[in-house]
Parts: C-alpha cells; structure tokens; sequence
C-alpha cells in the first residue's frame, strides 16, 4: 500500500470548471480522488455549497462513471468575521448559531451526499491588525461546535493554516486544536501560505512541527518573492496580507518552503500518523494539490490543465526524492478494472 494517497483541487485545472473536464484532468494524470471546491454541473461555476439536491445528484452520478472518488469537500467554512465589527475588510460577519444551522450545516449534508468524510475548513478572521493570539479562545468554543456537529456525522473538520485568520500559523494551529480538544478536529498543513506571509524554511519547518500532533492532510503548493534571496525568510508579513494580491506562487520542488525537508520528517512520522487516521477509519494520509501557479485568493486558485499537471510532477519529484510511494493509477490499474 502507498505511504501516500495523492489527490487535489481539480477546479484549479480546466477554465469552464465543469465537473466532466475536472474529472477528465484528475483520471489523465493517474489521480483516483479529488476535492471538491468549485464545479458547474452543467448550470453554471457554483462553489460546492450552492449545488442543488439534482446537481449534486448528477455530480455523484459522474464521480461513478470517471470512477473518481472525492477526498475532501474544501468548503469555504471558517472564512467570516469571528466579531461584528468594521475593520476595513470585506469579510462577512454571520451570527454564529445562524452560522452553524445554515453553512455548517450545509457542508456536512453535502460531504455526505458526495461520499466524503473529511471537510476542509478555516480558523475566523479576528479584526484586522489584531493580535491573533487574543481570539484563541473565542475561535475555539466556535471551532468546538462544528467539530461536535462533524462528529455527529461521524465526519472530520480540517483547519488550514491561512494568512489573516486566527490560525495563521503552526503554533496558532496547534494551540487552536488543544483548546478545542475534540478528536473530530484535525489540521491541514500548506507550506505556502506560511512562505507568503515572509516565513523562511527554518520558520515553515517549525510551524509544520507544531502542527504534526494534530495534523489530518497536506495541502501543497509554494511561494518565490521575486527579489527575495531564496531562504532568506525575511520582510515577515506581520500584518494584513492582501491576499487577492498574491501571484507568486510556484510548484513543490522549487519555492521557499523546502518540502523536500517536510517530506522527509513526514516519512519519519508516517507510522504514527497513519496509525491515528487508521483509528478514525480513514483511508490513509492525502496529499492535495492546490496549485495556484497562474493566480491564487482568498477563496480558489487557477493553474489551468498544463500548470496542474507541471505541479503535480513537481510534487512526485519531491515525493520520489525521499523515497515516499504514492498512489497514481496507472497502465496495468487500468485495464484490470477494465
């Protein structure tokens, strides 16, 4: 069995974002699973959260046909204001048990209808220039019911680390997920969004650290600053990040945040970690592809079809580098299930 099971945000691949064309793109480059982010069934480009029951339907009938499965739903939950107030930003701000009857519980409907039970979600944005810190505790007793409702489901909540929330970091992550303290509550580490905000190799290995105790998947992508001396890890973001301004990011293999070196001490911490996701009865360690090599925000990205498949071959590179297998469908795959 694969250390590794490799999957990725599909909708980052063709420009229509149609469900068969994402479909088409994950089964050509050998990928068995995808997440679910955005997707037109045949309706126009929808964020997952709005399908309809028939579209979702139709979804679920071709995920069957392309023998496709779905890794995650990457929801955009978590991504609204933790208090009501005007802080010069555009981010909602939606009362937290109106909050938790609608979206939240939207998003575990549809993980379950598409078959998945793993929910990507985020940490509240705290006021603009705040101290981050301050809002752990008050993001957590939030964090603390979605997890209860995901439990419920016998479903899992994922937390990216992301610029600008209140688990803009390892350490914010980790302490997050100690507050929280519920076993239907992991993490999602992504390297990149750690680089962007200034953090050097030496930093991104240490919030990854911080995050192993907890952690349920990997998102993979990197940043380059141009002029920036690679390494260096300086011009820290301490700050708002504008994150619709963000365009430098770049594949695995070449960016800031050494995944080689984050690879090799996941291939140290493998057993472990599979161990726990085995306990929850999950299928193994994901790896998702989000590439945003032609533009990335705050709530998708764009590589188109050439730049995921350039960002997936970066990412096995990498993988092959350290020795780690992963599961790629290949040749002899196909024709037995033929």
């Amino acid at each position: 069995m694969a250390d590794l099971i490799l999957t990725g945000l599909a909708d980052e691949g063709p420009v229509s974002k149609r469900a068969e064309e994402q479909l088409t793109l994950s089964r050509a480059l050998g990928l068995s699973h995808y997440s679910l982010r955005f997707v037109d069934v045949g309706n126009g480009v929808k964020n997952a959260m709005q399908l309809t029951d028939s579209e979702v339907d139709r979804l679920c009938a071709l995920h069957q046909e392309f023998e496709v499965q779905v890794s995650s739903l990457a929801s955009p939950i978590g991504k609204v204001k933790l208090l009501d107030v005007d802080d010069g930003t555009n981010n909602r701000f939606v009362p937290f048990d109106q909050y938790l009857e609608t979206e939240v519980a939207r998003s575990i409907e549809l993980a379950r209808a598409i078959g998945t039970r793993l929910i990507r979600g985020f940490s509240f944005y705290p006021p603009k220039d705040d101290d981050p810190w301050r809002h752990v505790e008050p993001a957590a007793k939030q964090l603390r019911q979605i997890a209860e409702r995901c439990g419920d489901a016998d479903l899992y909540f994922g937390l990216e680390v992301e610029a600008n929330l209140v688990g803009r970091n390892g350490d914010l992550e980790a302490a997050l997920w100690r507050e929280v303290n519920h076993p239907n509550l992991g993490l999602v580490f992504d390297a990149a969004n750690l680089v962007c905000q200034g953090y050097g190799p030496a930093e991104v290995f240490h919030e990854w650290q911080a995050m192993k105790p907890g952690l349920m998947w990997l998102h993979v992508k990197d940043y380059q600053e141009p002029g920036r001396k690679s390494g260096a890890g300086t011009n820290r973001v301490l700050g708002h990040v504008a994150e619709d301004a963000l365009k430098h990011f770049v594949p695995a293999d070449i960016g800031d945040a050494d995944h080689t070196r984050i690879f090799t001490d996941l291939k140290e911490y493998l057993p472990v970690l599979k161990a726990r996701l085995r306990a929850k009865g999950l299928p193994g360690v994901f790896v998702d592809l989000e590439p945003h090599l032609k533009g990335g925000g705050q709530f998708g990205g764009f590589s188109g079809s050439d730049g995921y498949g350039v960002a997936l071959r970066a990412l096995c590179r990498v993988l092959d580098g350290v020795d780690l297998s992963y599961s790629l469908t290949g040749f002899r795959d196909l024709r037995r299930s033929g």
